[in-house]
């Protein structure tokens, strides 16, 4: 029989796999994946974070009111990972404030590495893109990101890291 303890201990250790620590220059946010919503692209965004492929990565297209999109390594918002793109996962989870969201082309299985963080509720986003984690700290980090479309200067990601795996 599991104790309290070790059902907590077990508890505290799904979260950690299933939370992303975003590293910018201001500060940390931390992301709550949602693998029940979204298993292939949590799968990858896991993947691609534990091969440090964020980390660097500009913040290519920044809209105030809007969102901040990232996660191409060219930084023209035209590139991703070297891995095949993914099928939608499209759910009924709203696009509201600290959502994050899978970009894509018009192709709605072209997804691949680039994601944006919502800065406001984006409702004519729902059910059109695939939405795979929420910020649950840090979101004034976010809110500090410099803004453009392009962006001269960019930001960047710091550091992306799956939270068990953070050191």
């Amino acid at each position: 029989m599991l104790s309290l303890l070790s059902i907590s201990i077990q508890a505290k250790a799904t979260d950690l796999e299933n939370t992303l620590y975003l590293d910018l220059k201001d500060g940390r946010v931390e992301i709550e994946l949602l693998p029940d919503v979204a298993p292939e692209h949590v799968k990858r965004i896991k993947t691609l974070a534990r091969q440090g492929f964020y980390d660097g990565i500009v913040f290519h297209r920044v809209i105030d009111g809007f969102m901040a999109q990232t996660g191409d390594p060219t930084g023209t918002g035209r590139g991703g990972s070297e891995l095949p793109d993914l099928k939608a996962e499209f759910s009924d989870v709203p696009f509201t404030r600290g959502t994050l969201g899978m970009a894509r082309s018009s192709n709605p299985n072209s997804a691949n590495s680039q994601f944006f963080i919502m800065f406001a509720d984006g409702p004519w986003l729902n059910g059109q893109y695939t939405v795979f984690g929420r910020v649950t700290k840090g979101m004034e980090f976010v809110d500090a990101i410099k803004r453009g479309e392009p962006v001269q200067n960019p930001d960047k990601i710091v550091r992306m890291q799956v939270a068990v795996d953070a050191q």
